[in-house]
């Protein structure tokens, strides 16, 4: 029976004897879960007895005082009395008191740790003693085998030391696959969780030094932490590996790889120092990224599925006389006709296109780079007739030229660069004269692109002349550019260049590119750009805090970090300027790019706002957040934003629902067709404002991008990381509302849904299948738009004489009891139930389901279409000629085969740079002029 008072054993405390007090201590400490709160009313005497350095038992009178603390709700108090009690404190006690103390001390472990890192000092009295305390929770998770609570407790606590004992423990006690399985998920965790920059480069360095130094190492996760790292010489260290004991098949695996996912620095870098060690020349080719462009150029060729009804209809309903509804058309052709290197829609509408003036020109020319991108072997000579120099008339069209380089170019630019950048050195000292204005803008557009993260110091000095002239045009332009090259450095003398100018220029489009090319090269820096930010969203000038807004979107993008979440909602209803906070809205979507389920949720009142910026922002949030990815809580918010008051909001909202439905067919969302026929509507409804219908006839484009081939996909998924020029490709299209010409940035962010499989011998395209484990029409095209044809015809009323009028009375007086339902015959009604059950077990019953489809498999071509949710039922067979050298696990791109019998035949499907090369000339030029003369066309 427990004890109904404490008080005799509080009296017995008063005594002298110290026996007889420890006597009391030790029966106090049986009863204190029961009568904590009588005996805290005399805590000060026990605490007296733990002070008292004559008395043998202060550990005991130390752990009653923890005792007391904890049921008092003083968990920092009963920490310390804990960890002083020294043995009297039993870690493997089974009660909610020790766990309560091992977790309070693991906390405040965590938090000096985190404050030693960032150079503050250690409480020395204490941090000894929870040291203890933490070490003694590793040993019990290793123990238990619980190595990722392990690793999660040291990362947490920046013990960079520890993380190396325990993966290093467990590869040499524990099998080569359940090792990695551990460094994947530090990994893993050193993306998601840790919020230091400076430490999470530390233990991916680290584990890059264990990998490296294993027997078997698994070369495709070390290239993960290349890419993470963005770091030269560990990528030339690990193709020195490579080229020392792998294959061939997986060095180019992993080169494919990096073109995908790393920056054009980085590649170029690279290829420069292994072409200089005289590496594998088929290596350096492929780190070029002709190989990848190629592939997609021609899979976009082969595949196009384009709908020209759509297209030719948009053309109809939007009046080309009038700018704004000329650059939706360019704009939405161009998007329609991404990568497939197919113009004939242009070169069918010569006509058309010549009602184009001024910057819708420079658009429309500058769409021709959207439609060839990538097409890297061809793409100068395709521009050619455009060209400074070449026959044109128009500076619109010379600057829209340069322009579409860049974007033919895009972060492939080592080829181009050189031809860019002449033409602003050239140019920059006439800056101010307006022919010599546009073609400078185009051509600080394209360097910027050609360029896109080489970090090049000649080409950010060429665009800051061009800026420091001062001229709104090209040095808005040349504002941007320089953000691109130097995009994700965080160059200090560059941040200081810029906002020192940014503040310093008269012109508002100055500014705002100056405030975007922060936000660019801030990309990715997380807590490192902190400072910046903070200035920026201080700054009086409306235009430099949302340039913050940006800064944080992109320095943030795809961490879902909390505080950059809270400060974006702040200014989202706090700031005084309606920009400001549509940016801010806007940035939400790219801070929680891999949390995009709960951006619908986040942003729901936000879509309710009585301010028409707040809502816009809402729409884009949703429409980067979800893009490609069909979420149907996003559609949702936004189906009453397309019916808006407000012209821009369902602009935006019409954009966010094609960037999000975009690869999605009628089966996989029956609302692909109801929001198609949606954009037709507002396209051809003449009470609608412009605007709107400038965002139905954009969002068509974007839903039918790259022939109906592409999607917008904003994470690389095998390496783990966010997919640079998409995300920035969004960004930079998200400006279109100031400026028409930079919508084509969008096309950076369109991906080739297809998985295309190359021979490791010598990278050709083999004539194979691979098998799809569903039904053969799930992700069928949509079908193609057909124009009505049905007429309203009036209905006349058909004559009826008298006579056949009373044979009708008559029949009818006789027949009035007879039913008109005809009955089916028995056999009919038994089959149509029949019918019925087989249908409703198809549906209800997954078993059936499988046994069914998933295991008869139908063939895809290789290098067809393979939309995002049909990856996951796409399998290789072991048994097949042609194996992935890595696993297959639901990733499209480029897939290096192992070919098992070399020497057979095989049909070799021909790029589109081999079939140029070999067989069939360039396209026939067409010109595109101030004032088209037909006749003269060649």
């Amino acid at each position: 029976m427990s004890a109904a008072t404490a008080a005799p054993l509080l009296a017995l405390l008063k005594e002298q004897d110290s026996s007889v007090k420890s006597y009391a201590l030790e029966s106090i400490n049986g009863v204190i879960d029961e009568l904590w709160s009588e005996i805290s009313n005399d805590i000060t005497e026990i605490e007296a007895l733990y002070e008292d350095p004559s008395f043998k038992d202060r550990k005991l009178a130390a752990i009653v005082v923890s005792k007391l603390y904890y049921n008092l709700g003083e968990y920092e108090a009963a920490v310390k009395y804990a960890l002083a009690a020294d043995d009297q404190f039993d870690m493997n006690e089974k009660s909610q008191f020790v766990e309560t103390i091992v977790s309070e001390s693991l906390e405040m472990y965590i938090k000096l740790a985190t404050a030693a890192y960032n150079k503050k000092k250690f409480d020395v009295n204490t941090e000894p003693q929870l040291r203890i305390i933490f070490e003694k929770m590793l040993e019990k998770c290793m123990e238990g085998g619980d190595y990722k609570m392990a690793v999660g407790i040291a990362l947490e606590s920046f013990r960079l030391d520890t993380v190396e004992e325990i993966v290093q423990n467990r590869i040499q006690n524990d099998s080569d696959a359940n090792a990695l399985k551990l460094v994947n998920y530090v990994l893993t965790a050193a993306s998601t969780t840790i919020t230091s920059t400076s430490f999470r480069n530390a233990i991916l360095k680290k584990i890059f030094a264990i990998l490296i130094a294993m027997k078997n190492p698994d070369y495709f996760t070390i290239s993960k932490i290349i890419v993470n790292l963005n770091d030269i010489d560990l990528a030339i260290s690990l193709f020195k590996k490579l080229s020392e004991e792998e294959t061939k098949e997986v060095t180019y695996q992993i080169a494919f790889d990096l073109v995908t996912s790393a920056s054009q620095g980085l590649l170029e870098g690279l290829e420069t120092a292994l072409h200089s060690e005289n590496f594998d020349q088929r290596l350096s080719e492929i780190l070029s990224g002709v190989p990848t462009c190629d592939y997609y150029n021609t899979f976009l060729f082969r595949n196009k599925n384009i709908d020209l009804g759509l297209l030719n209809k948009a053309k109809s309903s939007m009046d080309g006389k009038f700018s704004l509804f000329h650059t939706a058309v360019s704009v939405a052709n161009g998007y329609m006709h991404a990568g497939t290197t197919d113009d004939s829609f242009i070169r069918s509408n010569l006509s058309w296109l010549g009602k184009a003036q001024n910057w819708a020109k420079f658009t429309a020319t500058a769409s021709l780079g959207v439609i060839h991108q990538g097409n890297l072997s061809e793409g100068r000579k395709i521009m050619e007739p455009y060209l400074p120099g070449s026959r044109a008339a128009s500076r619109y069209i010379k600057g829209g030229s340069l322009y579409g380089l860049g974007l033919i170019f895009a972060g492939f630019g080592k080829e181009i660069t050189g031809y860019l950048k002449s033409h602003l050195v050239e140019n920059s000292s006439s800056a101010g004269d307006e022919d010599v204005d546009v073609l400078l803008h185009g051509a600080s557009l394209g360097v910027g692109l050609a360029g896109m993260g080489s970090a090049h110091t000649e080409l950010y000095e060429s665009l800051r002349e061009v800026l420091y002239n001062d001229s709104a045009n090209s040095g808005e332009a040349a504002a941007l550019g320089m953000g691109l090259i130097m995009l994700g450095s965080g160059e200090s003398s560059s941040v200081q260049d810029m906002l020192t100018y940014a503040q310093e220029t008269q012109h508002g489009n100055i500014t705002r590119g100056l405030a975007m090319a922060l936000a660019l090269i801030n990309y990715g820096r997380e807590e490192l750009a902190d400072e910046t930010i903070e200035g920026m969203l201080r700054h009086e000038d409306a235009l430099i805090r949302y340039g913050g807004a940006f800064t944080i979107a992109l320095a943030y993008a795809g961490t879902g970090n909390n505080k950059a979440v809270k400060s974006l909602l702040h200014v989202a209803v706090s700031d005084s300027n309606d920009d400001v906070r549509r940016a801010a809205v806007t940035a939400l979507g790219f801070v929680l790019i891999r949390d995009y389920t709960t951006v619908p949720r986040i942003v729901e009142l936000l879509a309710e706002s009585h301010n028409a910026h707040v809502r816009c922002g809402t729409a884009f949030a949703l429409g980067i957040a979800c893009a490609g990815r069909g979420l149907e809580s996003a559609v949702d918010v936004l189906l009453p934003l397309t019916k808006d008051s407000v012209d821009f909001v369902r602009q935006a909202a019409m954009i966010a629902l094609a960037m999000i439905l975009i690869q999605q067919t009628e089966k996989t969302n029956p609302r692909v067709k109801e929001i198609n026929n949606l954009f037709l509507s507002v396209m051809g409804n003449k009470h609608q404002e412009g605007l709107a219908k400038f965002g139905a006839c954009v969002a068509q484009g974007i839903i039918n991008a790259g022939g109906r081939n592409v999607t917008i996909q904003l994470e690389n998924v095998d390496m783990g990381t966010l997919d640079t020029k998409s995300v920035i490709g969004l960004a930079m299209f998200s400006q279109f509302w100031y400026w028409f010409p930079l919508a084509h940035f969008l096309s950076l962010s369109f991906t080739p849904t297809t998985i295309i499989g190359v021979r490791g011998e010598d990278l050709s395209i083999p004539s194979l299948t691979f098998n799809c484990h569903t039904k053969s029409d799930v992700f069928d095209y949509p079908p193609a738009y057909e124009e009505s044809t049905d007429k309203n015809v009036e209905k006349v009323a058909t004559a009826v004489l008298s006579t056949t009028a009373k044979a009708k009375a008559r029949a009818k007086k006789g027949k009035k009891d007879l039913k008109e339902v005809e009955e089916k015959p028995p056999k009919e009604k038994a089959e149509e139930k029949d019918e019925k059950k087989n249908t409703e077990n198809e549906v209800s019953d997954e078993a059936s389901y499988k046994i069914k489809y998933v295991n008869k498999p139908y063939q895809i071509d290789n290098a067809s279409r393979v939309v995002p949710q049909q990856l996951k039922y796409i399998a290789f067979s072991k048994d097949d000629r042609f194996v992935p050298v890595r696993k297959f696990r639901g990733s499209n791109g480029v897939i290096v085969l192992t070919d098992k019998t070399p020497g057979e035949p095989i049909e070799i499907i021909k790029t589109a740079k081999q079939l140029k090369d070999v067989d069939a000339p360039l396209p026939t030029p067409f010109k595109v002029e101030e004032e088209l003369d037909f006749a003269k066309l060649v």
